[in-house]
Order: structure tokens, then C-alpha cells, then sequence
């Protein structure tokens, strides 16, 4: 199944160079753009914004927007391109998103989503998706969340993705929304219960392969976001547990093909500090953390890195390698 486990699009981290990254680490996962805006879509510097290489397949592009118009077009733009996928974002609580009008703001408009996905079905062949909360504000109502997905059923989206805690309008920041308030995995199971023929895809708060197993017990798959974020290699333990895969690579290989990308990256203007921020996590919890860490800080994340100074990384990936090798025997 395509999405058993996916990775969760979030801003300013799931961009081409991290989803590159986690590829050359998860063949099976899912992969999610960050949230894109209808306009920035159809107005922006497109192959800026949405292009994206072949590696990273399955990908979803996930778009936040209430314009039926902008919308149905932006799926349209998403499927010539080649994503497997769009996904409405009508989950993030931040302020600068509701003024836009998108995000978890539209729960409370069941009917103008639906006539949004309606518009997105109609224009491409490509699964539309909505990935949502399970309330806001005052909200935290079963009835409520199921006819709010029935009427997306009705207008054509038959997957959901429920992140399972509130989204708090007021008073609190996006980043405070991640933690604040509880979660609620019942309220998802019973969604999946209540509707069996929906594809119900469970997130939020999901730290290891235990809870996965257990959560792929009641739906029908699991999208993780920080926990990969903060520590990539965990999708190794992913692909052997829950994939079943039997050669996966390691931490020295995964820096070696990243070394080759961002060489070829560089001739073509990209930034090494754009590659790189995003692998800091790779060797989390293992012996040479510290070492790795502070060499990408030393040396990767300037805006005018080096990138002769990433031949150095290789030397960093074997000793860390040798170490937890020892450690292991």
C-alpha cells in the first residue's frame, strides 16, 4: 500500500534536498512536499517552487488554498508534473494561514471544502487527498469530524490523513499546536471504524515502530513528521520492521551518496548550507553525534560554504562508523 508510512510534509524542512536525503535512506515511505500556496503554484517561479527529481517518488504535492478556481488548477499543475499525489493542508493553525484563508481554519467551512475538493477531482486523475485535525477551537466533536469527511467523501476524496489533536485558533503559536492539547487517538480509530472504506491515515506524536504496529492495527497507515525529522536514520528501523526489508544501507553510504548529490548540486548554484541542514540528525543517539554536528555547524551551514569542506564528512562518517561498530560487537 502506498501510504502504509509516509513522512509528514512540514515547513521549511520537507523541501527536494531533505526528501533526496530521506529517499537514499527509505525506498517504501511516502514523501510529502511542505505546504505549497495556490498562488505561489500558479504565480511563483514554478520550477523553483514545485520541481522535484524522479528519486523521490511516491510524492505528494500538498497545497493550501480555498480557492476552487486556484485549487483545481494547482492539481492539474501537480499532475502534468508528475506528483502522485495532492493533498489540501487543512490542519496548520498558524495566523499568517488563516488570514490567507487555508489550513485548519477551513473545518469550519465543511461546505466551500467540499466544493474545493469537488473542483481538484474534476481536474486531474491523480488521488486528492486532505490531511486535517480532528477539531479546533471549542471542537473536539465525533459527529462533527465524521460529516465533515463525509461531505469531502461525497465530493470525491476517499483518503484522510488525521492529525490527532485539536488545532487551537487562538492564543496559541503553530508551535505550541504540536503539543498543546492532548492527543486523541480514539477519535481517529473511530473514524476508521465508522468508515471502512476509507483510507484513514493516523499522525501526530508517533515516536517509534511499537507505536506504528499498534496504530496499523486500527487504520490504515501512519505519517510520522519530527520523529524522522530529528533522527532520518529511524526509517531504517521502518524499512526492516514494518517493510520487511532485509538490505538497507548505512549511515557511511547514505553520507556518500549525499556527497555525490550535493557536488552535482553545487555546479548547478545550489547553496551547501541548503543541503546539509538537513542531515544533522543522522547520526542521532549514536556514538560521533557530537563530532558530526559540529562539523556540519562549523562548516556546512554558512550561506558561503565550501563545499570542498564536505570531503572531510566522509572521513567524520567512517570513524563514526568504526565506533559504533565496536560498540555493536
Amino acid at each position: 500500500m502506498l501510504r502504509k508510512i509516509s513522512v509528514a510534509p512540514m515547513m521549511d524542512c520537507t523541501d527536494r534536498h531533505d526528501r533526496f536525503f530521506l529517499r537514499l535512506i527509505s525506498k517504501n515511505v511516502m514523501l510529502y512536499t511542505e505546504m505549497v500556496a495556490t498562488k505561489a503554484a500558479i504565480h511563483g517561479d514554478r520550477d523553483k517552487i514545485l520541481s522535484f527529481s524522479l528519486e523521490e517518488k511516491p510524492l505528494a504535492l500538498q497545497v493550501g488554498g480555498s480557492d476552487k478556481k486556484e485549487l483545481s488548477e494547482v492539481a492539474k499543475i501537480a499532475e502534468d508534473m508528475g506528483y502522485d499525489e495532492i493533498n489540501i493542508n487543512l490542519g496548520c493553525p498558524s495566523k499568517k494561514v488563516q488570514q490567507n484563508m487555508f489550513g485548519a481554519c477551513l473545518m469550519k467551512e465543511p461546505d466551500l471544502v467540499s466544493d474545493c475538493i469537488d473542483s481538484m477531482v474534476n481536474s486531474c486523475n491523480i488521488p486528492v487527498t486532505a490531511k486535517t485535525r480532528i477539531g479546533f477551537d471549542d471542537t473536539e466533536d465525533f459527529d462533527y469530524l465524521n460529516n465533515f469527511i463525509f461531505k469531502m467523501k461525497m465530493a470525491g476524496c476517499n483518503t484522510f490523513i488525521l492529525h490527532a489533536r485539536k488545532a487551537m485558533l487562538k492564543g496559541l503559536s503553530p508551535k505550541q499546536n504540536l503539543n498543546i492539547p492532548k492527543l486523541n487517538y480514539e477519535m481517529v480509530y473511530n473514524i476508521k471504524k465508522k468508515n471502512p472504506d476509507l483510507e484513514i491515515i493516523i499522525n501526530g506524536g508517533i515516536t517509534n515502530t511499537e507505536e506504528i504496529k499498534k496504530h496499523l492495527k486500527l487504520c490504515d497507515g501512519v505519517m510520522i513528521g519530527r520523529a524522522i525529522y530529528q533522527n532520518p536514520y529511524f526509517l531504517v528501523d521502518v524499512e526492516k520492521e514494518i517493510f520487511g526489508t532485509k538490505k538497507t544501507p548505512t549511515r557511511e553510504s547514505i553520507a556518500e551518496k549525499l556527497i555525490e548529490y550535493l557536488e552535482k548540486e553545487v555546479k548547478l548554484g545550489t547553496k551547501v548550507n541548503h543541503v546539509m541542514r538537513h542531515t544533522v540528525g543522522l547520526y542521532h543517539g549514536q556514538a560521533g553525534s557530537k563530532k558530526w554536528k559540529r562539523y556540519l555547524s562549523d562548516n556546512m551551514m554558512a550561506r558561503d560554504s565550501d563545499f570542498q569542506k564536505s570531503k572531510h564528512i566522509m572521513t567524520i562518517a567512517q570513524n563514526n562508523e568504526k565506533a559504533n561498530q565496536k560498540i555493536h560487537d
